[in-house]
């Protein structure tokens, strides 16, 4: 095959009319051929086809206000039920918002037309076009703080564990109510997902414990466990398997799913290659500086994507609250429900399989002092 052969060997762009009966799938393989619905289409197959062979763990990330739109009920919750997201990094807002369902709370479609003096002057606050009553919140806070008295959270903790915690208390909670599949925590509690958040303080989960903190209480986030928690799980992933990353937005969250791999390569010293898949869906440009824009081949510099499988990286300009309802439909819809993995209850075995690779790849460089050899511990 010559240059120009292979160059035009793409698939003749021949869509059929649309009738007005096609399933997603129909229209994300039989019309979205080009620009970034042509991203979305190669999203959605590389979701399905190689992200959720049995072996991949997948992690996500979930940034911007998408729990108050209700996308953590729509499209993140059966993500995790159906075995296709293993872990999760969230912002703190997220999984605040999130709890308003579970507790029974209601929030209102609005618009962005509005006087923010006038819903003020009401007690309504606005999420851009999503209305709520403020005692929401005071009534969220209450809960939270009287849930993080208790006597289980009264240590140092990682955020995962804290969440799954949380998520034991909400999950009760939507029983007593008669609830089902409302709130991420919960169900992320059940499943044996853990949840993340890269800014604990960031948020008004962090706001609440750091009030307890002032009154004398002992629960407090370990960020330094979240960080070895995440690279355990990546570092078992790529020993047993692949790694690949669902990012929905930017942001703390995006680095945090990413950074695993620095940590495990630049910082723990063990030898590896980065994530091996990478999906994100995002409206930010790479040209500002902003993580938020970074492209697969600037993370292949940080070690944090396998520069191998850069082909296998996807980058989608779109609004998420769009695109991952359509991903999620894609994958519901193509592939068989995988096996939970239960990452959670796997914890304490994950981080003694870190420290060994650490405490070899410690022994290694020790050995060499000009520090350019890394190990590569057997799997």
């Amino acid at each position: 095959m010559n240059d120009k052969e292979r160059l035009l060997s793409g698939a003749s762009i021949e869509p059929q009319p649309i009738t007005g009966g096609e399933s997603i799938t129909d229209m994300v393989d039989g019309v979205f051929f080009a620009y970034n619905a042509g991203r979305l289409r190669e999203a959605c197959q590389l979701f399905v086809r190689q992200m959720l062979d049995d072996d991949c763990t997948v992690g996500m990330s979930i940034t911007g206000a998408l729990t108050p739109a209700g996308l953590g009920m729509s499209t993140v919750i059966p993500l995790l039920e159906s075995g296709f997201v293993d872990w999760v990094v969230s912002t703190g807002a997220n999984l605040y918002h999130d709890m308003h369902f579970a507790l029974g709370h209601s929030m209102h479609r609005g618009t962005p037309r509005v006087d923010d003096v006038e819903l003020r002057a009401n007690g309504v606050v606005r999420i851009y076009d999503i209305f709520f009553d403020y005692k929401v919140l005071l009534q969220t806070d209450e809960y939270l703080r009287q849930v993080s008295m208790r006597d289980e959270f009264q240590r140092p903790m990682s955020s995962a564990e804290y969440h799954y915690i949380l998520g034991g208390f909400l999950r009760e909670r939507e029983k007593q109510l008669g609830l089902e599949h409302k709130s991420l925590l919960s169900v992320a509690h059940e499943c044996g997902v853990p949840i993340y958040t890269s800014s604990p303080g960031d948020s008004s989960i962090g706001m609440n414990v750091a009030d307890l903190a002032l009154e004398g209480f002992k629960c407090a986030f370990d960020v330094s466990a979240d960080v070895n928690e995440t690279a355990a799980i990546v570092l078992d992933a790529k020993r047993n398997g692949t790694s690949g990353v669902l990012v929905a937005g930017g942001g703390s969250p995006k680095n945090f799913v990413l950074q695993t791999e620095p940590q495990i390569q630049e910082v723990l010293g063990i030898q590896e290659k980065g994530h091996d898949y990478f999906i994100q869906i995002t409206d930010a440009r790479a040209d500002t500086g902003g993580l938020s824009g970074a492209t697969p081949g600037e993370a292949v510099s940080w070690g944090k994507i396998d520069p191998d499988l850069l082909p296998d990286a996807v980058v989608c300009y779109l609004d998420t609250t769009v695109a991952l309802p359509l991903l999620t439909s894609y994958a519901l819809a193509g592939h068989p429900r995988r096996k939970l993995k239960r990452l959670y209850d796997r914890r304490g075995e994950l981080m003694d399989n870190l420290q060994s690779a650490f405490e070899a790849a410690r022994e290694f460089r020790d050995a060499r002092p000009d520090g350019e050899a890394l190990i590569d511990v057997e799997r």
